[in-house]
C-alpha cells in the first residue's frame, strides 16, 4: 500500500491553445485566479461558455498555462446536460472526441473534438513514482472509508510537475462523500 493520498475535485474546465485563447478573448495571455496543486498550473480569472447543439453551461474556468491541444473536460452530470456522450479518457486524448464549441467574450471556436470526461488519476511526481515502483497509466486502488465507503479504480499519471493527488471529478466526490483534501488510500491490488 501507498501513502495516503489526499482528494482534488476538479469541476468542469478548459485547457486552451494560445491561439484559440486569443479567438475567444482581447487579451494577450491568462490571469492567475490561484494555483492550483500541480506545479506551474493554475486556474484563471478567465471563463468561457461550453456549447453542444443547443445547450450550454456558462462559467466555465480555464485552467493554465497555455497546453498544445484544446480540451474540455466534464463531468458525466454535465454531458447529460448537454446531452452529449463524451469518452472517459485521459488527459490529452481528445482524438475522436465529442464536438465542442466555446464562446468568449472577444468570439467563439468551434473544436471538431476535445470534450472528455477525465479518467480518476492519481498524479506522481518521476522520483515518487519511481520511489514507489510506478509506472504511468498503471491501474490503482482507491479506498474510501467514511459513510458511502467503497473503491474506485484510478490510473497513476507521472510527470515531471506532478504534485501526489487523487483527481475525480465532482460525480466521483459526490457518490463517495468526498471533499477536497480529504485522504483516501492507495492500494497497488485489491
Amino acid at each position: 500500500m501507498l501513502k495516503k493520498v489526499s482528494v482534488g475535485i476538479s469541476n468542469r474546465h478548459v485547457h486552451l491553445t494560445e491561439d484559440t485563447f486569443k479567438s475567444l478573448f482581447d487579451l494577450e495571455k491568462l490571469s492567475c485566479r490561484n494555483k492550483l496543486n500541480q506545479i506551474g498550473e493554475f486556474a484563471s480569472n478567465e471563463r468561457v461558455t461550453i456549447q453542444c447543439g443547443e445547450y450550454k453551461i456558462e462559467n466555465v474556468v480555464i485552467i493554465g498555462p497555455f497546453r498544445e491541444y484544446n480540451q474540455v473536460e466534464i463531468s458525466a452530470s454535465d454531458a447529460r446536460k448537454l446531452k452529449v456522450s463524451p469518452p472517459v479518457r485521459k488527459s490529452g486524448n481528445v482524438k475522436g472526441s465529442v464536438p465542442v464549441t466555446l464562446i468568449g467574450p472577444k468570439g467563439e471556436v468551434s473544436l471538431e473534438e476535445g470534450l472528455i470526461i477525465a479518467n480518476r488519476h492519481v498524479h506522481f511526481s518521476l522520483e515518487d513514482a519511481k520511489m514507489n515502483n510506478i509506472v504511468d497509466d498503471q491501474k490503482l486502488y482507491i479506498k474510501v472509508t467514511g459513510d458511502k465507503a467503497g473503491i474506485m479504480e484510478a490510473v497513476a499519471k507521472v510527470s515531471k510537475n506532478g504534485y501526489y493527488e487523487l483527481h475525480i471529478d465532482t460525480d466521483d466526490a459526490s457518490a463517495f462523500l468526498l471533499s477536497n483534501k480529504d485522504e483516501v488510500e492507495v492500494v497497488e491490488h485489491l
